[in-house]
């Protein structure tokens, strides 16, 4: 029977007397039946287990509890026989369990079932330990604390009294605390990582306290000696009791009411998030940030512990003043906590019953809010910390935040000075947009002029690494920051997307070269000497120019020159295969696919050569119209005479008519055929190689936009640097197969001011008219250009 919460004008207010605090007395009632099944056991065991169970049959029986006791500000001393309920508990705990104790393992008087059963029934009623324990610890009286922590050790968890006070209770409903589960997290995956964040952050609190008074964190005050204390005592008790056997017996029974308190903190706040204000500090904590529900017996056997909704509002307030809360305050819960238990375990009809409910309540408390990713993403949990730079991710760019997800360190790299100090705060310049500049100013020369391969090599140089493995693994992880800061750079305006593809080069030269030279120097070390002559990497395409774009291809040719073919086929495979590693779950690299069987591991400079005067099968020739040479070992001088080679196959003109006749196809133009359309990026950059080689200069792989810039075609110029941002934005935003015109308002903010203006339907309008007219222009060049082209010698 679901419990719907009813208004709050209909709520009574009662005073708190002896009369109105017996309801509570009811959870004593357990220890009598439990004593008494003890010392006859026998069919008295089910008296207690039907007592524990019978909760949510009388829940549907006497309906909601709608009652408050006094008023918020009623003083301690009137709430005395309340309290006297707890303390009784408390109390009575200790000793019936270790009569229990003492029944099970020493006096004989059970039988083996009825041991067993007799411990599950101290299991289940030890699951109160955290409802009255969590009532002490949260009391101004020391002795009422102590007393809180000492049940909470004989379940092993009196570290809960440092992190619920100190952690849960200050960031509840934020990423900060593992307690507030966010929606779409499952139960079995939230249980282990909260009950590691309780003692990990407790721990962590412990030390911060005792290091703001100037003392080290074994000092005697840390709670944790104490804690210790109380848990040995326990577990003396038990080894005194049962001997070794006894004790991990102990410890795996331990689990499950900590287990049932989980259940509890997760249903209480799963899915509801306390919002970042424009200060950057959360909201205070408030009714509708915790679930309801307000079972009459429930109230008073859990000492009100389903009022959570108000107890983290004003959480010194007792649980006898714990003010009901309706459905227009708090968020109501569709069952009771008994019910709920069973759905708990259940992810997928957790799910259906509980995220409609969370939908409701987010268009209710926060309708001016569409997005509530960054809340519900994992990786918040995983970097709290770093939420603010999320909550932009999220919004801004769809294939970071995939990124993020699956490697939450990435967000590490923007707390490295590196990135720090270029990306400076709001606040130290006259005005917002000479702040823009200075920023934008310092970031591009960092990367552009100052951090360059070379700089980077030696930077991956001081990383200490055992093997070409280790090195593979490292190199991945230092690209992958890498290109996840500048990344970041270019999604904040700081650096173009022209700017970002050449800073991205540099680390894919720097990752690649460190690679290859680590795989060259093990594979020396293995073989003791070196037959491998000159070998020379040569990377091809967009890698080639300096124009890489997140996910770009891995496009390399190995030459080689001298040595024997054998020992050099080996290297290159080694080299192929260490490559493959690093494209794996990389940031920055496609992964590299398996090579095609006719292809060589190395082409040696002669089998090149022979290619000026012999036409090579159908792909069985790289396409050598943009290379660059990034790794060479061995024999001096081979990048350069590889040069010659390649300018000699060219000049064959079997390639440059491949460039006359490749004319794009007949795609609509627009953002979403940026490369098929006809003066499109493909278009644009086969007319900008046609251009190249049919007047031979020194780059080899000249950007397109210098080609057309040196020719004093200054429209094409413009047409190729919009096309390169675009793909670079649109790769580093969306990445592979990105819907352009779908995506959000933020999304095409950021594409279209990556591209120089502020406005994405302007942008988008203009795209067909500047294909149009590159067009037109490309057709001039390529008549132009064709007799040159194929008769251009060496």
């Amino acid at each position: 029977m679901a419990l719907d919460a009813a208004a709050a004008g209909g709520q009574a207010t009662i005073e708190p007397s002896f009369r109105n605090a017996l309801p509570h007395f009811l959870p004593l009632a357990i220890f009598p039946l439990i004593i008494y099944a003890l010392i006859h056991g026998g069919w008295w065991i089910a008296a207690p287990v039907a007592f524990i169970m019978i909760g949510a049959q009388m829940d549907m029986a006497l309906g909601l509890d709608e009652r408050n006791v006094g008023s918020a500000g009623t003083p301690a001393r009137r709430l005395f026989w309340h309290n006297v309920s707890v303390w009784g508990w408390a109390f009575l705990w200790p000793p019936t369990l270790v009569f229990g104790l003492w029944q099970i393992l020493v006096s004989g008087d059970l039988s083996l079932w009825e041991g067993a059963a007799m411990a599950a029934v101290l299991v289940l009623e030890a699951q109160a330990i955290f409802i009255v324990g969590h009532e002490l610890v949260h009391r101004r009286s020391k002795w009422e604390r102590r007393l809180g922590e000492f049940l909470l050790a004989s379940s092993s968890y009196p570290h809960y009294a440092t992190e619920h006070i100190y952690i849960h209770h200050a960031f509840v409903g934020t990423p900060l605390d593992a307690g507030s589960a966010p929606k779409g997290m499952g139960f079995w995956r939230y249980f282990p990582r909260e009950v590691a964040c309780n003692l990990t952050g407790a721990w962590s609190v412990a030390r911060e306290r005792l290091a703001r008074r100037r003392l080290p964190a074994w000092h005697w005050s840390n709670p944790f000696w104490r804690y210790g204390a109380e848990t040995l005592f326990w577990y003396a008790l038990v080894f005194w009791m049962g001997g070794p056997w006894a004790v991990p017996a102990y410890l795996a029974l331990c689990i499950l009411p900590v287990f049932s308190m989980k259940i509890s903190n997760y249903l209480q706040h799963y899915g509801l998030r306390r919002v970042r204000l424009a200060n950057g500090r959360f909201e205070t904590p408030r009714p509708h940030h915790s679930w309801s529900v307000d079972g009459r017996f429930s109230n008073w056997m859990f000492y009100k512990m389903q009022r959570h909704a108000d107890h983290h509002a004003a959480p010194t307030r007792q649980y006898p003043l714990l003010r009901y809360r309706g459905a227009d305050e708090s968020p109501q819960l569709p069952y009771g906590y008994s019910k709920l238990f069973g759905l708990v375990l259940r992810p997928r009809r957790w799910f259906e019953t509980m995220d409609p409910l969370v939908d409701e309540w987010r268009a209710k408390f926060y309708p001016e809010i569409e997005d509530w990713s960054p809340y519900d993403s994992p990786v918040s949990a995983a970097r709290p910390n770093a939420f603010d730079a999320i909550v932009e991710i999220f919004g801004a760019s769809p294939h970071l935040a995939e990124w993020i997800e699956r490697n939450p360190e990435l967000l590490d790299s923007l707390e490295e000075r590196e990135f720090t100090d270029l990306d400076l705060p709001a606040g130290f310049g006259p005005g917002p947009e000479a702040e823009a500049i200075a920023r934008s100013g310092l970031t591009r020369l960092y990367w552009t002029r100052e951090f360059g391969p070379s700089e980077m090599k030696e930077q991956i140089a001081e990383i200490p690494a055992q093997d070409a493995g280790d090195t593979v693994d490292i190199v991945r992880n230092w690209s992958n920051d890498k290109s996840f800061q500048i990344g970041m750079h270019t999604l904040r305006g700081n650096l173009t997307p022209s700017e970002a593809g050449t800073a991205l080069s540099n680390v894919a030269e720097a990752a690649v070269a460190s690679v290859l030279s680590a795989v060259r120097w093990d594979f020396h070390a293995d073989r003791g000497r070196s037959g491998t002559g000159g070998v020379a990497a040569i990377v091809l395409g967009d890698f080639a120019s300096g124009e890489v774009a997140p996910g770009a291809g891995l496009d390399i040719v190995f030459v080689h020159e001298g040595g024997s073919d054998g020992e050099t086929d080996v290297l290159c495979r080694r080299f192929r295969k260490a490559l493959a590693g690093l494209s794996r779950d990389s940031f920055l690299f496609a992964p590299v696919p398996r090579r095609a069987g006719r292809e060589p591991p190395a082409w040696s400079l002669d089998d090149l050569a022979d290619h000026r005067s012999t036409a090579a099968p159908d792909g069985a020739l790289p396409d050598l119209t943009r290379t660059r040479c990034v790794f060479e070992a061995g024999t001096p001088g081979i990048a350069s005479r590889f040069d010659e080679v390649r300018r000699g196959i060219l000049a064959r003109g079997a390639a440059v008519a491949e460039l006359q006749d490749g004319a794009a196809g007949a795609a609509e133009p627009g953002l979403s055929s940026l490369d098929d359309m006809r003066g499109g990026a493909r278009d644009v950059e086969r007319a900008a190689r046609l251009l190249r080689y049919a007047h031979q200069g020194s780059d080899p792989a000249p950007a397109a936009a210098l080609v057309f810039r040196d020719a004093g075609a200054e429209r094409l110029a413009e047409a190729a640097t919009l096309w390169r941002d675009l793909r670079g934005i649109v790769k580093l935003v969306g990445g592979d197969g990105f819907a352009v015109e779908t995506a959000s308002a933020r999304v095409k903010a950021v594409i279209a001011g990556a591209c120089g203006t502020d406005d994405f339907d302007a942008l988008a309008a203009a795209v067909p008219g500047i294909a149009a007219a590159a067009a037109m222009e490309i057709d001039e060049i390529v008549a132009r250009n064709a007799f040159a082209a194929g008769s251009d010698g060496t």
